[in-house]
């Protein structure tokens, strides 16, 4: 997963054969889904959960094992807000207080029209590893 996210993030500062339209549209659906639309009419709908696996900061509940970016237990979080950072992106903030992602419109485009092999290789790695979407259970 790891080597995937470099691959979206060199394509997004410059050297992608991609050209990204340009945004028409950004939208909280509910807690647990984002759309996103572009002027050249494509429109993705993604999961907080698909967002958070994927989000673009370095630090935030992850483990990295054998050199790959992992992070389990997020089938049921959250979206708490969205805070525009200029005409750059967004940051999202999850109901597990991952904050610290910014998340730049090309971004949003590049996973969209990866969406389902990402999907694909992130529960690949979580079988490989032993470990589930689902979160731990709780302590009592």
């Amino acid at each position: 997963m790891m080597a995937i996210t470099r691959v979206i993030s060199r394509r997004i500062h410059g050297s992608s054969d991609v050209t990204v339209p340009k945004l028409s549209g950004f939208s909280i659906v509910s807690p647990k889904n984002v759309e996103v639309e572009y002027a050249d009419g494509s429109k993705f709908n993604f999961s907080s959960e698909f967002l958070r696996v994927h989000s673009p900061a370095a630090d935030g509940k992850v483990r990295s094992i054998g050199g790959e970016k992992v992070i389990s237990g997020r089938r049921y979080v959250g979206i708490m807000s969205a805070e525009p950072v200029g005409n750059y992106g967004v940051r999202l903030v999850f109901d597990d207080l991952h904050r610290t992602g910014i998340y730049p419109w090309d971004y949003f485009y590049e996973l969209g029209s990866n969406k389902f092999g990402l999907m694909r290789n992130y529960i690949k790695i979580l079988q490989k590893h032993h470990l589930s979407r689902e979160p731990p259970p709780r302590r009592r």
